[in-house]
């Protein structure tokens, strides 16, 4: 439902209603937007009690009447900001832990009382939801009024910081289930635990002072250029600096510290300023992104450079709502606090905000709410609410906002993403149909060099390329048309030159997964989705840079020196940035390249702009491993229709591309094994995540509807697998998120690493004892071990060389459980893993990680084997055994997940319904398992190659849905390796000459 503007003055009701308002603890900006919903509830002659922990002064300037009342009180966190642009995820969980789960029975029957003291006819919420239990518990209707939950907020936060917060995540959508209605919010994220939903205009603070006034008042003439900076507080440590504005230019400083000396062309703003009168006053803020910034820059067609935030899952909606009213500007967060303002500040000058929609939003929600009091029903009959409370669809959102779930897109959001064009890193993406349009032709390029293989989507990307050079005349005049990405593509290559593009597809873990690492024999596919790269080599002097990077260039006054920029697409569909640059002299130290856990450092001072490490990663390797130096600047477009986070190696398919692509550019002739294993440097020295190889293998040497078979001691391929035309594998996402970088995987990790070290030790131990007299009395003891087999075990490189009777027999009883990690390192003193570190404040699981590679590696051997027998049913149904075995020892090592045990217990079903079991139709479901490092991401399906089987793999999506709310996305279907596809060398085909 929507209500449109143009809503009279609220009128006086005839009833004088009481209105019990919670506000939420994050930030002021809630507060800022409940002000103007009260003061028209008031203007209305009814009495609110505020229950918030802001200021008195943020609503006692605008409200002056004994009809508010202030009760200072916190029910919840928000996000813990580490500073004023990083949100501390674990910390947040913690806090809210301590501030709303632990005292909850106390808050609700306090809140419960009071409520019934105040005689409260109505319960508003923004958006503290422990709020609306407590009205239910009262008796008493409730109300939300917001852009955003905090189930959709932390869902996030649940998945970085482990499994045992996710109770919160539960708790607050239940809590949310018991309100009403809600009253939604433009630039609103999925909230999927409301049933009902009232759509209002914009909730702006309205103006005291004309511009006019106001810069009279302040002794700042019309012709000064003024920037309003507003972060809610600094980032730490930071000193702002005269030369950081253009010159002529002041900027009025809101939230400085009364001890901050600021420069003369920097101007302190009293704490209790009217924001939005100086806001309509100035030609341009900077700051970071929150509804009362949006709201407000768009009310007043202030042109907003923003910096993005860390962890916020609200400011990705936020942000496309500004830019697509044409309001926005996004700065590196390196060039703000470096003070390369200059380019950013211009640019959003020349801005033309074109926002007209309603801004009465605060009268509309007040209306609501009390024709709502009075008893008017606005809710429907649906139970839609309780169905959405599903595991895949509360935690599984993740910023994963595709066309088609079933939840509503505003209408600014999805013109946004179809714009968007070739909308890879979206797991939607028809690689046989992109969106481009239909006068581009991959006809366009002159292929020098390589083979397109009929690939569609590698045509596809060609057509792309050749639609920017048409794109970069024509930009300025397509503002809405192109979203921001495509528009920093456009000016990225020198259509004169050649350009390199080479192709890396994700892979489905058929098994194997997670014992790459202990040094397993695994069994991949790559997918049919893929990542595309395409490098340019550019002289310095040629290259076209973006106004921040030709800044920072001039800035050091040494004329043109090499320059990085990465144009990465599907940037808008998740919270990062969509371009990255950098000098490449900043890998260097002296005439050395700069250490790994530098470089490592360099990516994460901005989280935005942390997957640059995957793409640049790939050039410091190539600096430190194969001596390569790069004297000539490098242009990079980023294509990946790998979908992130299930499981399938969208990281992995990025860096083999993107290396591929490098070393073609730069005549650099590596294998394909090589660049896989420089591809995993990568991962775990630059981007600091502990995978194992056996993904950028399968990237780089797999090969199309071939199983890619390798021994990974380190990276020993032994060949290629046919799969049998009578078998056919496919992958179906659960919808949660997977991240090998997450706290599970690593910990297993760790655990394998563990157990290993305290089986070289026992065997070790048992081995000297023998023989610890000198004179043999131990021998018969020590044959019975086997002497030759502890002397192996005692030097154990890889744990999967151990059989899985020798463990059993000998080490599994002398593995715990669990270990601390401070009792295990005092004990061995290392676990010998390069690439992860022991917690000793954490407890790790040892016996289950230790016994699954132990047991996988053994499976894996026997399911190779049984491919290459006769086609049987044994087969099939011994094949389908192993898979269900490896899932279960997943979730013995805790990297299980609801949404994937629900997949593998659906296709059981699957296998052992009547139909099937009767022989109805020789289709058939044989086994599943979880992929890659679980914890969530994909499940891997087998079963028999037809038209029945593919209907089943249909009717477990369905079911799934049913279930959960969400439709699983299938990857079916495989492409060639890197290594296969080669590169492409393409040059634009000029235009013939006119007579």
């Amino acid at each position: 439902m929507r209500i449109e503007d143009g809503v009279e003055e609220l009128s006086a009701s005839r009833n004088h209603l009481v209105f019990a308002y919670y506000v939420t603890g994050h930030g002021f900006g809630h507060a800022t937007r409940v002000v103007e919903v009260v003061r028209h509830l008031i203007l209305a002659g009814h009495d609110v009690h505020v229950v918030t922990g802001a200021p008195d002064f943020v609503f006692t300037t605008e409200v002056q009447s004994p009809r508010l009342f202030l009760r200072k009180l916190v029910l919840d966190c928000g996000a813990v900001q580490a500073d004023a642009l990083t949100v501390d995820r674990l910390a947040s969980l913690e806090k809210y832990n301590e501030t709303a789960v632990a005292p909850r029975a106390s808050i609700l029957a306090t809140e419960v009382e009071w409520l019934n003291s105040i005689k409260a006819d109505l319960v508003v919420s923004d958006v503290v939801a422990v709020a609306c239990r407590a009205a239910a518990d009262a008796g008493i209707r409730s109300v939300c009024v917001t852009n955003f939950s905090w189930d959709f907020i932390y869902a996030e936060y649940v998945m970085a910081a482990g499994y045992h917060h996710r109770s919160i995540v539960w708790q607050i959508a239940e809590d949310y289930s018991h309100c009403e209605f809600l009253i939604r919010l433009p630039g609103y994220c999925p909230m999927p635990a409301f049933r009902d939903v009232i759509d209002v205009p914009l909730v702006v603070r309205r103006l005291h002072k004309s511009r006019k006034e106001v810069r009279s008042e302040m002794g700042i003439s019309e012709d000064v250029k003024l920037v309003i900076l507003n972060f809610g507080g600094q980032p730490a440590g930071w000193k702002l600096k005269e030369e950081y504005l253009p010159p002529g230019w002041l900027c009025l400083v809101c939230g400085a510290s009364s001890e901050q000396e600021l420069p003369p062309n920097f101007i302190k703003l009293a704490k209790d300023t009217y924001t939005p009168d100086v806001m309509a006053a100035s030609d341009c803020m900077l700051g970071k992104i929150g509804y009362g910034t949006v709201s407000e820059a768009l009310a007043y067609k202030l042109p907003f450079v923003f910096v993005r935030r860390d962890y916020f899952n609200e400011e990705p909606f936020l942000r496309n709502m500004l830019e697509f009213y044409q309001g926005g500007v996004e700065m590196i967060r390196r060039d703000l606090l470096t003070g390369h303002w200059r380019p950013y500040l211009e640019r959003a000058t020349s801005l033309k905000p074109s926002y007209d929609g309603g801004v009465n939003g605060g009268q509309v929600a007040a209306r609501i709410l009390q024709d709502t009091a009075n008893g008017k029903n606005y809710a429907s009959d649906k139970l839609s609410g309780a169905r959405r409370l599903r595991d895949a669809i509360v935690l599984g959102y993740q910023l994963q906002r595709v066309p088609g779930r079933d939840i509503s897109i505003p209408e600014w959001y999805a013109s946004a993403e179809n714009e968007l064009g070739l909308r890879t890193g979206s797991h939607s993406v028809d690689i046989n149909n992109s969106n481009i349009p239909q006068n581009s032709d991959a006809g366009d390029f002159d292929i020098l060099h390589g083979d397109v293989m009929g690939l569609p989507d590698t045509m596809s990307f060609l057509r792309s390329l050749a639609e920017l050079d048409a794109l970069h005349d024509s930009v300025k005049n397509t503002e809405k048309q192109y979203m921001r990405e495509r528009k920093a593509a456009a000016g990225l290559f020198n259509w004169e030159e050649d350009i390199y593009v080479a192709r890396a597809p994700g892979r489905l873990d058929v098994i194997g997964g997670i014992a790459d690492y202990s040094g397993s024999l695994v069994l991949q596919m790559p997918i049919r989705e893929a990542c595309h790269v395409a490098v340019q080599k550019i002289q310095p002097s040629k290259q076209r840079l973006w106004k921040h990077a030709q800044a920072r260039q001039n800035a050091k006054g040494q004329g043109p020196t090499p320059v990085l920029q990465i144009v990465s697409y599907g940037s808008e569909l998740s919270n990062r940035g969509p371009t990255f640059d950098m000098d490449i002299s900043d890998f260097m130290d002296g005439d050395q390249p700069i250490s790994y856990e530098k470089a490592k450092g360099y990516f994460a001072r901005d989280p935005s702009q942390r997957w640059a490490a995957y793409v640049a990663g790939t050039i410091l390797v190539l600096m430190k491993e194969l001596n390569i130096r790069f004297d000539s600047s490098i242009s990079m477009l980023v294509s990946s229709a790998v979908p992130e986070g299930k499981g399938v190696s969208s990281s992995a398919s990025v860096e083999v591309a993107s290396m591929s692509a490098i070393a073609a550019a730069h005549g650099l002739n590596i294998s394909s094994r090589d660049l896989a294993i420089l591809c995993q440097k990568v991962e775990n020295s630059v981007v600091g995540a502990p995978c194992g190889v056996m993904d950028q293998m399968a990237s780089a040497c797999g090969e199309a509807n071939k199983l890619l078979a390798m021994v990974c001691q380190p990276a020993e391929v032994l060949g290629l697998v046919d799969i049998p035309s009578h078998i056919r594998f496919w992958g179906i996402d659960s919808g949660l998120r997977h991240s090998i970088g997450g706290a599970d995987y690593g910990s297993v990790r760790i655990g394998a690493f563990m157990g290993r070290k305290m089986i070289k030790s026992t065997a070790s131990d048992v081995y000297s004892k023998s023989y610890s007299n000198g004179n043999g009395n131990n021998l018969e003891e020590l044959e019975e071990y086997g002497i030759e087999l502890l002397q192996d075990e005692a030097s154990l490189d890889y744990l999967c060389n151990l059989a899985p009777h020798r463990f059993e027999a000998i080490y599994s009883k002398n593995l715990p459980d669990t270990l601390n990690g401070e009792a295990f390192l005092t004990k061995y003193d290392h676990h010998n893993d390069p690439v992860t570190v022991i917690d000793k404040k954490r407890s790790y699981g040892v016996k289950a990680a230790t016994r699954h590679p132990i047991y996988e590696n053994f499976r894996v051997k026997a399911f190779k084997a049984l491919l290459t027998s006769a086609s049987s049913e044994e087969q099939l149904t011994a094949l389908g055994e192993l898979m269900y075995q490896c899932h279960y020892s997943y979730s013995a090592c805790g990297l299980g997940s609801d949404g994937t045990d629900r997949l593998v217990q659906l296709v059981q079903e699957m296998q052992h319904s009547k139909s099937s079991v009767s022989g109805d139709g020789d289709g058939t479901l044989y086994g599943a398992k979880i992929t890659g490092g679980g914890s969530g991401g994909t499940v891997c399906v087998i079963g028999r190659n037809c038209l029945k089987s593919s209907e089943q793999i249909l009717q477990v999506q369905q079911r799934y849905r049913n279930a959960t709310g969400y439709m699983p996305f299938l990857f079916e279907g495989s492409s060639p390796g890197a290594g296969k596809f080669g590169h492409l060398r393409i040059r634009r085909r000029l235009a013939p000459k006119q007579d």
